[in-house]
């Protein structure tokens, strides 16, 4: 635990893992120890069963605070073991009710020597403490439900350096960041193509003048990002030419280029914008979903490398990422 101190709060996530990991691998001793036929993680869904039950699974899981697939499992598992079974609900035939079996009520009976001895051994250790663990944990559990852990930090991101991000238009002398940010991914992944040099030697030729556009994003002054708008014969517009630099990434800026693109492209009137990518690159993909871009059919491209294509149906709709 000594690492864990050494890094203090900023491994609150990893330390309290570690705690778990250890308190769990105990737990899993202590139950065969007792000669108990439940799993340790099993623990919070049959007290609820217990005390509670015949209850649904979203029931049992609002309850515990586990989610919906994570109750589903233990449950499978239970009635793998002959501990639990469901039925249709008589009040409503579209929800299953859980109940524990004959075999489940006589496996929490048999842990009343286990569950009497680990108390007071857990209050043993709380005893020697010289702070109110139970209490503290409460009160972390009641400041998090006010305002998450993320939302704390986000708050001092987007007030922080790193929030320091601005998006302009491309201007004189902006061709050879174009290109270069361009070439960085594309040489990382793939090769450079004809159809990419058309674009990125000459950008104001084969972009901007037949009526398409180009954004240029800005950390702390620098050109760190750029993206492009290329006008397609029905009016729409394919965007292309997304590229962040690797020490930019991470500072959401490829989401703020991929809106401020959408919302260019809308206010030109274009009726969709479209983009061709390749399914390696995942973490774009995954932006261009949330943005709202779906998977459209695959048509002639100039990009060999191409193996997916997408587009959204403008519609005055607002983009957004998040």
């Amino acid at each position: 635990m000594d690492f864990y101190r050494h890094l203090g709060p900023m491994a609150i996530g990893s330390r309290l893992r570690a705690l778990t990991a250890r308190i769990t691998e105990d737990a899993a001793q202590l139950y065969a120890l007792y000669g108990s036929p439940l799993d340790p993680r099993w623990f919070p869904v049959v007290y609820v069963l217990a005390h509670q039950g015949p209850l649904p699974v979203g029931e049992i899981g609002r309850i515990i605070g586990h989610s919906h697939a994570s109750v589903s499992q233990i449950l499978k598992a239970m009635t793998k073991a002959g501990l639990a079974t469901s039925e249709r609900s008589a009040e409503d035939r579209r929800q299953r009710l859980a109940r524990l079996t004959e075999a489940g009520h006589q496996a929490v009976d048999q842990m009343a020597p286990q569950r009497r001895d680990v108390s007071a051994a857990v209050d043993d250790i709380l005893g020697a403490m010289s702070h109110d663990l139970w209490a503290a944990l409460g009160e972390v559990e009641a400041i998090l439900d006010r305002q998450s852990l993320y939302e704390r930090v986000a708050r001092r991101f987007h007030a922080s350096p790193a929030g320091e991000v601005a998006v302009r238009d491309f201007e004189a002398g902006d061709g050879p960041a174009f290109e270069r940010l361009n070439r960085e991914w594309i040489d990382a992944y793939f090769e450079i193509e004809e159809q990419d040099l058309r674009y990125l030697q000459n950008p104001e030729a084969t972009i901007l003048e037949p009526g398409g556009q180009i954004l240029m994003a800005l950390h702390r002054g620098e050109v760190v990002g750029t993206c492009a708008l290329i006008k397609m014969d029905d009016g729409g517009f394919e965007l292309a030419k997304m590229a962040v630099t690797p020490s930019a990434q991470g500072l959401g800026i490829g989401a703020l280029l991929g809106r401020a693109v959408i919302e260019r492209a809308r206010q030109l009137g274009a009726p969709r914008a479209f983009l061709e990518s390749n399914r390696r690159l995942a973490p774009a993909l995954q932006l261009y979903r949330k943005l709202g871009f779906v998977e459209v059919e695959n048509q002639p491209s100039g990009y060999s490398r191409s193996d997916i294509q997408m587009e959204i149906r403008l519609n005055d709709r607002p983009a957004s990422a998040s």
